[in-house]
């Protein structure tokens, strides 16, 4: 989807499409890669509403692209971000991942679910399509999962694993070390229940920045699940139309003051504490963020 950010490698840049920075000079990416608009309500591509539009950017792969450009036959697999990472943070209505996931299930076709921005507990669910009530053919995890260690996995069907011993693998897979990091991450998601913690924290922490939208007309949109959030800058809220030089003012500004935040999508900052914050500390970023906008 437009807007996606699946990795930096050429099978993986291949699906990327949040920014042309990460494409520009790449010549050999895939071939018969097809992007579609992502469900960005806010600034619709279709120029349409939610809910009066039906939902036509999930529908327009079965209704236009599997009719007069892709044969669904052909799909190796359709890969999707449950909540959208680099896109800017871009949360779709529910409806919008279950038609998709419908219409892949319809034609046989592998779902890919990518979770490797938003799983493991950061959206208040331990993977972020869960809020979504179904579940992929192949989640992909990483970051998170080994709580700073590199490590990544890919959780598939037992269908969709490859039949012949070596078909797959590489010199430092299924590394100890990595292993026992992510041992250990479960163990104190579990015990520590951080995914509970991150619901509860991150309820709190987007209405504080409802509370700043109030106060400050730039900021046009605030969303996001549990502890990924982001806010949008505007140059006015009737239009939406993006503001990035005003975000970059507010960036710099939280950096002065002691503030980690990034950028993300064209116009927006997204916050990704860790699971363990509290509220005190989401306060203290509150405060920081509004003398941040104030002097930008």
């Amino acid at each position: 989807f437009i807007g996606a950010f699946h990795g930096r490698t050429m099978g993986a840049n291949s699906l990327t499409a949040s920014k042309l920075a990460q494409r520009a000079r790449f010549t050999s990416n895939i071939p018969d890669v097809h992007h579609l608009p992502y469900a960005t309500c806010y600034r619709c591509p279709y120029k349409m509403t939610y809910p009066s539009c039906d939902i036509w950017c999930a529908r327009i792969l079965e209704e236009l692209y599997f009719k007069q450009l892709i044969p669904p036959d052909e799909v190796s697999a359709i890969f999707v971000e449950p909540i959208q990472g680099e896109g800017g943070y871009i949360v779709p209505p529910p409806e919008f991942i279950q038609i998709i996931r419908d219409i892949a299930q319809r034609h046989g076709i592998p779902y890919v679910d990518d979770e490797v921005q938003a799983g493991m507990g950061k959206t208040g669910k331990m993977l972020a399509i869960e809020h979504f009530d179904v579940t992929g053919n192949c989640t992909s995890l990483g970051k998170a999962v080994g709580s700073g260690v590199a490590v990544a996995a890919q959780v598939l069907d037992a269908g969709l694993d490859f039949g012949a011993q070596g078909a797959h693998s590489n010199t430092f897979g299924g590394n100890g070390v990595a292993l026992a990091a992510v041992d250990a991450t479960l163990d104190v998601f579990e015990k520590e229940h951080l995914v509970e913690r991150a619901a509860e924290h991150g309820a709190y922490f987007i209405e504080r920045l409802r509370e700043l939208q109030t106060r400050h007309a730039a900021i046009g949109d605030v969303r996001g699940k549990g502890l990924m959030l982001a806010i949008d800058f505007v140059t006015d809220r009737s239009s939406r139309t993006p503001d990035p030089a005003f975000r970059d003012r507010v960036l710099s500004g939280c950096f002065r003051h002691g503030l980690m935040a990034l950028p993300t999508g064209f116009s927006a900052i997204r916050f990704t504490p860790a699971l363990v914050v509290d509220r005190d500390q989401i306060d203290h970023a509150i405060a920081v963020l509004d003398q941040a906008v104030r002097e930008a």
